[in-house]
């Protein structure tokens, strides 16, 4: 299933933990324009339980998106969950009574550290590995071999493609509750949430391999390396004695052209 919408679950995720891992004092000074719609404006509850429901929030909008929109196949379905993402970047700007609108949510407590992340990291490791060697995985790697075949064979091919869109929204409603309070404050102003993120998520794939949750893992620190060492090509600097202003988005551009390349060549 080829998705193009995982910016917009993670953007619900990052929402939903922030309401409620948010005191009701910090939510009143922050809703200005339009007072926080109850029960959102009275309830705080610890990150752990708001990040399992920032994972189920997201894996219920993905189950509501995927049962119309799995009817579709290839790019259709891949411009459909596109444009889901950006209507859910548009309520976000909107709707002042749950997201605050465009000022955002602000001072989100620092609840994300680095064993929060490892953990995470390891539950879905391990919940992906048991999914791939099961019955249920055999069945989604008949299905990306072969579609028809697999329906041939007595695979429910679109129960199968909705498990399996539904426990990758989960998953990244979880990604996005770590990454909202990494980040501390949610701006829909900003491409935090955009397609730009969901763009990043792609190269990250490509450069470990498709298909390999290792290859997966590569491709994510790969990829944090480098763009982290390729900011010098947004600065400025010199070349053969002259001095050359930074451009901005220079490494986009890169990666582009890194994700053209492999598109073309990788076998």
């Amino acid at each position: 299933v080829f998705s193009l919408g995982h910016a917009g679950f993670i953007a619900l995720g990052a929402y939903t933990s922030a309401l409620l891992t948010l005191s009701p004092q910090q939510k009143e000074m922050t809703f200005l324009i339009e007072k926080l719609i109850w029960p959102l404006n009275s309830i705080q509850i610890p990150f752990f339980w708001a990040t399992i429901i920032a994972g189920l929030v997201a894996a219920l909008f993905a189950f509501f998106i995927g049962w119309p929109s799995l009817r579709l196949t290839g790019d259709y379905f891949a411009i459909a969950t596109l444009g889901f993402s950006e209507i859910i970047r548009i309520f976000a700007l909107n709707l002042n009574s749950i997201t605050n609108g465009a000022l955002g949510l602000k001072a989100l407590p620092d609840h994300t550290s680095v064993w929060w992340a490892w953990g995470w990291l390891l539950v879905t490791v391990a919940c992906v590995m048991s999914l791939s060697y099961s019955s249920f995985g055999r069945a989604l790697r008949a299905i990306r071999e072969d579609r028809v075949a697999a329906q041939a064979m007595g695979i429910n091919v679109f129960k199968h493609q909705l498990t399996a869109f539904v426990l990758g929204g989960f998953f990244a409603g979880i990604s996005g509750s770590l990454y909202g309070h990494w980040l501390s404050t949610i701006d829909p102003r900003t491409n935090t949430f955009g397609i730009l993120l969901t763009f990043n998520v792609l190269i990250m794939i490509v450069l470990g391999g498709l298909g390999s949750i290792t290859g997966a893992i590569i491709g994510a620190a790969l990829f944090a390396f480098l763009s982290e060492w390729l900011r010098f090509l947004e600065g400025p600097m010199n070349l053969f004695g002259f001095k050359i202003m930074g451009i901005s988005g220079m490494r986009m551009l890169v990666f582009s052209g890194l994700f053209v390349i492999i598109m073309i060549f990788w076998p």
